[in-house]
């Protein structure tokens, strides 16, 4: 079985990282290109960009952002957000990201993971799931998606996602725990890596998210202090937490 990852998590809106409280109250961190460059120096095993507003807009994906995240990371980056098409999808990875995350555009259209699969290969497609009581929601939280989250997570899979990003939006930002309960039971209904997302505040919290999913997606807790994923990884080490 594959070592689990750590993966710092940016939120992009208008060209700046941003991160809020159960997705709303959004401030600014700073630039995505440096801090994607100071995580990938830190030794993050993967990046995660989501354009946040791009579906908001109706715009297309931030390629340009993409392409200047790729000039400066060493390691692989999944980016989303404005991803509506195939083409969409190509134009990101011929920027230079290693995976595309789709959310919003695949609950309106679930034959779009099918044909993402088709093209770029399934391990190259991450379905972003926003969920809070068990029902997913869309466009940034802000709309019920009328879907159940077990059913969707399942409908992915069988549509060719290769990863599940799974976010708690009840516990997003808060730092108080990720919904580990939801987690298992997403990872009970799937054979596919399932990505935590949503309430890091401490070692404890990641390593309980990674008892139970393939990684662990980090934001709040290293936006303010990057260099915090090195003492973040040796404190997983001491809870008995393999790594890459």
């Amino acid at each position: 079985m594959p070592l689990p990852r750590l993966i710092p998590c940016l939120d992009v809106a208008d060209g700046r990282v941003v991160k809020g409280v159960r997705f709303e109250s959004m401030r600014d961190v700073g630039d995505p290109v440096e801090l994607g460059a100071a995580y990938s120096d830190a030794g993050a095993d993967e990046l995660v960009f989501l354009d946040i507003t791009a579906t908001l807009d109706k715009r297309a994906a931030a390629v340009a952002t993409a392409a200047r995240v790729a000039e400066q990371v060493t390691i692989p980056f999944t980016f989303g957000g404005g991803i509506r098409t195939v083409d969409d999808a190509c134009a990101v990875l011929e920027a230079g990201a290693d995976k595309v995350s789709v959310n919003s555009a695949a609950l309106a259209r679930p034959a779009l993971i099918e044909e993402l699969a088709a093209t770029l290969g399934s391990q190259a497609v991450v379905v972003a799931i926003d969920t809070e009581d068990g029902r997913v929601r869309s466009h940034s939280a802000t709309r019920e998606a009328g879907r159940d989250t077990l059913e969707w997570a399942r409908e992915c899979e069988s549509r060719g996602a290769g990863e599940l990003l799974v976010t708690s939006i009840d516990r997003d930002g808060t730092r108080n725990g990720y919904d580990v309960e939801q987690l298992a039971r997403i990872g009970d209904a799937v054979q596919l890596p399932v990505i935590a997302s949503g309430g890091a505040g401490n070692a404890r919290h990641v390593a309980d998210a990674l008892a139970v999913a393939s990684a662990a997606l980090l934001a709040s807790i290293l936006h303010e202090d990057p260099a915090r994923l090195v003492s973040l990884r040796a404190e997983l080490k001491e809870l008995g937490i393999c790594l890459r």
